[in-house]
């Protein structure tokens, strides 16, 4: 559930959210920010193998600009989506470069989406910490396994450009 707009992630990323923690989640769609986050966490703890908690997560924290909580539950989601995907373990700049590629299938829809969503996510808490290079990274392995994907990777990759130029050097 996208707590700022009421629209479900499940059916996207993959698996239904648990009845247990639906209820979390709208409870903490209607809390103050400074109790959202527990009651997210919480339903993160209670379960840990629904992606679209996590998605919930690092969309509250960067939008509270508490960037290592967003980063935080972006890895766990990448891991957790990684592991439901059957991909590597590990970010994909950490893959060993002989392995293969997942199918072009994998991207398409369920635990696969979420982990290329969750790539462009980590980009973009990377760059607004202040971490450019880790940013280029991420959206680097994005083009590489899934060109086109269409993940709104583009809004993030302006975003890097727009650093670039407007940086000491335009590096």
């Amino acid at each position: 559930m996208n707590l700022f707009t009421g629209e479900s992630a499940d059916a996207f990323f993959g698996g239904e959210v648990p009845a247990a923690v639906h209820a979390l989640l709208h409870q903490a769609a209607a809390s103050a920010p400074a109790v959202r986050g527990t009651l997210l966490w919480t339903a993160q703890a209670l379960a840990p193998q629904c992606l679209a908690i996590y998605y919930t997560l690092y969309k509250h924290h960067a939008g509270q600009r508490e960037l290592d909580l967003a980063e935080r539950a972006a890895l766990r989601g990448l891991a957790e989506a990684a592991q439901q995907a059957g991909l590597p373990a590990g970010l994909p700049q950490l893959w060993p470069a002989d392995a293969a590629l997942p199918a072009a299938t994998v991207w398409a829809s369920g635990p696969g989406r979420f982990w290329l969503f969750t790539l462009k996510a980590l980009a973009f808490i990377s760059l607004r910490s202040g971490r450019p290079e880790v940013a280029q990274a991420c959206l680097a392995q994005i083009e590489r396994l899934a060109p086109g994907a269409r993940l709104g990777d583009e809004v993030t990759r302006g975003l890097l450009d727009a650093a670039r130029s407007a940086s000491p050097g335009g590096a």
